[in-house]
């Protein structure tokens, strides 16, 4: 009789895990559903044009770029005549150093991390590099599944 009661114990345990998560899925279908036209997703060529329109490629001029001496990223030393990008902060890069900062989805300065760009574009653009990301909602239904495998009514079955 203690071996029956035990397996109904487990039986409502893992129904009740089972539609839970099938509880979890329909509503991270819903607010995907309702939420699609927010997650846009920007294409390189996209980004790319928009680090060029909210940063416009500038030649180096040491008469223009006093304070700045060489590239934080890639520690070399500015020429006169090669093309920079200056941010909202004053630091200053080669183009090409801080566009390949910006496309592996940092948002940020390279050396006082004030924000670039905003989270919106990077993550439409992160979307589109990297189309398994996990978004919100599933990352809550991993949570709360892990959350009930660690419970004691669940710890001992798997």
């Amino acid at each position: 009789m203690a071996a029956f009661s035990e397996f109904l114990s487990r039986l409502l345990t893992m129904t009740l895990l089972f539609f839970t998560l099938l509880f979890l899925e329909l509503a991270k279908l819903c607010r995907s559903v309702t939420k699609y036209s927010d997650k846009r997703i920007i294409t390189d060529t996209q980004y790319v044009n928009l680090i060029e329109q909210k940063y416009p490629t500038v030649c180096f001029s040491r008469h223009q770029h006093r304070p700045a001496s060489e590239c934080a990223v890639c520690l070399s030393e500015f020429h006169e005549g090669e093309s920079v990008r200056g941010l909202r902060c004053g630091h200053v890069f080669h183009k090409d150093c801080l566009d390949k900062w910006l496309q592996q989805g940092f948002a940020t300065c390279p050396l006082c991390r004030t924000q670039v760009l905003s989270d919106e574009v990077v993550r439409g653009y992160r979307r589109q590099r990297n189309p398994t990301l996990l978004d919100d909602s599933e990352e809550e239904t991993m949570y709360v599944f892990s959350a009930l495998l660690h419970t004691n009514g669940l710890h001992g079955m798997f």
